[in-house]
């Protein structure tokens, strides 16, 4: 699978209306995980984050809040924040604006938040008229590639590593597919970019 690792600066200007990454903020790094909330990984990933005093975001999916409420609850309890990925991973793409909204919204009456990441980064620009006046739209400045099987461990680390900057947006996955990689790569991301000088913040609750 083909993909940008690090978004590059002269592709945000065209889709000014969704937040790649938050500039203005020395030293700060942005961890976000995406597709949970799941059993036992989840758990860990918070685990980890208590380590180095890291806060994250969690674009979850509302099935997955409504299967698994006390990973959810712990999400918050611990001082993270949340985010809608949709009830249950729609690609906007493929499906109408109608039936894309309706997907969102039914995610938002299990969670209120004011942040929306679409799966896959996959939106519509349509879409995006109908959302962003009720959700700041957060896409990524660096992904991990944790979720591909064509990406090691090791690759997975170097890669946001090497492209995290002050204020970028980096993706992580707490899912199964990802376990491997992000598990791997996440404490040793923690360690090296601390020891650069960087903390990790939960993205604001509004942008």
């Amino acid at each position: 699978m083909v993909y940008l690792v690090k978004t590059p600066n002269a592709f945000k200007p065209f889709a000014a209306d969704m937040l790649w990454s938050i500039d203005q903020t020395p030293n700060v790094v942005y961890l976000t995980f995406d597709d949970g909330p799941t059993k036992e990984i989840t758990l860990q990933i918070l685990d980890i984050l208590d380590e180095y005093n890291a806060k994250a975001t969690f674009f979850c999916i509302g099935g997955n809040i409504i299967a698994n409420p006390d990973i959810y609850s712990e999400i918050l309890m611990r001082g993270h924040r949340t985010g809608n990925h949709t009830w249950n991973h729609m690609n906007g793409w493929k499906y109408s604006d109608f039936s894309y909204l309706k997907n969102v919204l039914q995610c938002d009456e299990v969670m209120r938040t004011s942040l929306f990441r679409p799966p896959y980064g996959r939106i519509k620009r349509s879409q995006v008229k109908g959302l962003k006046h009720r959700f700041t739209i957060v896409m990524w400045d660096v992904l991990s590639g944790d979720w591909s099987a064509d990406v090691s461990p090791k690759k997975c680390l170097q890669n946001v590593v090497k492209n995290t900057r002050s204020g970028s947006i980096v993706v992580f996955h707490d899912s199964k597919k990802a376990e491997k990689n992000m598990l791997y790569a996440l404490p040793r991301t923690l360690k090296e970019l601390s020891e650069k000088g960087f903390v990790f913040e939960a993205l604001p609750e509004m942008y």
